[in-house]
């Protein structure tokens, strides 16, 4: 029977950095993952002379080394830095709304920068755009005591060092915005990134949304020059350099547990190979484990289910790869990322979401990045959008899946072409579509979300944070990925993986 440390489930963001960590810390680690290549949704596939990048946008908590955030500190420790080329995104973002032509925004990086902009789009903004921000370097501070607290913190600190911190901590993000008097235009400029964190600013937490944005435009954003799948591997290689064991094409049948101690004692692989272990750390769902993995289910706490049942599953990608045969410049694609909305009221699209006609979306021109990213004379454009709830499923039949994927690319295309003024159809030489069930059969995420569990009201990252410490259901059973305490994102993903070997390290101190 095989022995190690640990075993990681799945090679996703989370389980790869778990991994790597482990390794490094001299631990015997075991990464399983069913496909043939790390990476889960990072990762970059080929169509005909197109290379495109599956998931990955940016990253808005990396900065540079004068300048930097918690995941440049995370791949420093990591020796990872001078193995990955990153370049900067241009700009902030290109909002647009569909039903008011005058409502057309480009938003750029720095502070004073996006300070001044909003001042220019909306006179006497500059106050509150200001306040915002400083809340935003206070809850960055605040949260660094807070991890290092450990889940102690002393609640005397926290109101004498961050005040504010404390006031905001409690509310979502619509009445901490009209409490500091922004102007509602400002506000729907602000909240443009709702739909990175998939929640409407009525039910997303301040704290999770302020300090994301104030991440994002202080240290700008990054992407790899040779993208996503470029880190995962790059880990990948890293672990094994490490001591790190990783089955490709090999999946975790089942997590072994022991009933009288209720902890794990191993695993079983899809050909009935054993693993002895205490220790797991899954990429996949905790949807998945209890429901898949764990076959008697008698063994998992009723607390354990009750937290899973207690999320919701948040939107269902669906998502467009386009490769034209113009530049960007004979196209007169000029920014990077354009979020085209309804309306740009974020609780309005959040419903507007739960429709099958929905067309509101996220476009990224990968060469405003990266000017070579495709061959000269062409342009890669990423659509991504969101469908909450069963609208997918209440449109979809066995008959019609390939009928209905064509109708909504060709709605979604039409859409950027209505709200930008720039024709792309005719020069489209390869196109992918994914679906939902794309996401679902690639990456085993339920149902096919791409943001994990919804990040609203008490399922908020603060909570979510908070209760981590106590939430060890099953001794030497950890979560990480996009559907564990931190939510979802490539950063999220990361720090998720981080976090989750930095406890199974603690819990083999214990064991020693």
């Amino acid at each position: 029977m095989n022995s190690f440390d640990c075993v990681v489930i799945g090679a996703g963001n989370g389980g790869l950095i778990a991994s790597l960590r482990l390794a490094k810390s001299g631990k015997k680690v075991l990464l399983v993952e069913r496909h043939i290549l790390p990476g889960g949704f990072a990762t970059s596939f080929s169509r005909g002379r197109f290379n495109f990048e599956a998931s990955l946008h940016e990253l808005c908590d990396f900065g540079h080394e004068e300048n930097h955030g918690n995941l440049y500190t995370l791949f420093k420790e990591l020796d990872l830095l001078d193995k990955i080329e990153f370049v900067d995104v241009p700009e902030a973002f290109r909002v647009i709304s569909l039903s008011n032509k005058e409502d057309d925004y480009v938003m750029p990086f720095g502070i004073e920068n996006f300070i001044n902009k909003m001042e220019e789009y909306v006179p006497n903004s500059r106050k509150s755009m200001r306040t915002f921000f400083e809340l935003g370097k206070e809850i960055q501070d605040a949260m660094r005591y807070l991890n290092e607290a450990k889940g102690h913190p002393d609640s005397k600190v926290l109101m004498k060092k961050y005040p504010n911190f404390m006031r905001v901590a409690p509310y979502n993000v619509d009445p901490v915005l009209n409490a500091i008097k922004m102007p509602k235009k400002a506000q729907d400029i602000l909240n443009t990134y709702w739909s990175y964190l998939g929640a409407p600013s009525s039910k997303l937490g301040f704290i999770h949304y302020c300090i994301m944005v104030y991440l994002y435009v202080s240290l700008k954003a990054q992407i790899p020059t040779k993208r996503s799948h470029n880190i995962s591997m790059t880990i990948a290689d890293e672990i094994i350099k490490n001591g790190g064991t990783i089955y490709y094409g090999r999946e975790v049948d089942e997590i072994l547990i022991d009933k009288d101690k209720n902890e794990v004692k191993g695993v079983v692989l899809d050909d009935g190979t054993i693993i002895n272990t205490k220790h797991v750390i899954s990429n996949a769902s905790p949807h998945s484990v209890y429901g898949h993995m764990i076959k008697d289910t008698n063994l998992i706490p009723k607390k354990a289910l009750q937290r899973a049942n207690f999320s919701t599953l948040s939107g269902r990608g669906f998502s467009l790869f386009l490769g034209l045969n113009k530049s960007k410049e004979e196209l007169g694609l000029k920014e990077y990322s354009y979020f085209i909305y309804n309306s740009l009221d974020s609780n309005k699209e959040f419903e507007s979401m739960h429709n099958i006609n929905n067309t509101s979306q996220v476009v990224v021109c990968l060469n405003n990045a990266l000017p070579n990213a495709s061959l000269k004379g062409t342009t890669i454009l990423y659509f991504t959008s969101l469908f909450f709830g069963d609208c997918f499923d209440k449109a979809l039949t066995k008959e019609n899946y390939f009928e209905l994927k064509d109708k909504l690319a060709k709605n979604f295309i039409k859409t950027f072409e209505k709200a930008t003024g720039v024709e792309i159809t005719p020069y489209i030489e390869e196109i992918e579509v994914a679906t939902p069930l794309t996401y679902a059969h690639y990456t085993d995420s339920p149902d096919g979300t791409i943001y994990g569990y919804l990040t609203a009201d008490l399922d908020n990252m603060m909570p979510r944070l908070m209760r981590m410490y106590n939430e060890d259901y099953i001794n030497g059973l950890k979560f990480c990925g996009g559907h564990a305490m931190r939510s979802s994102g490539y950063n999220s993903s990361y720090l998720s993986g981080d976090l989750a070997a930095k406890f199974t390290l603690g819990d083999l101190k214990k064991d020693n």
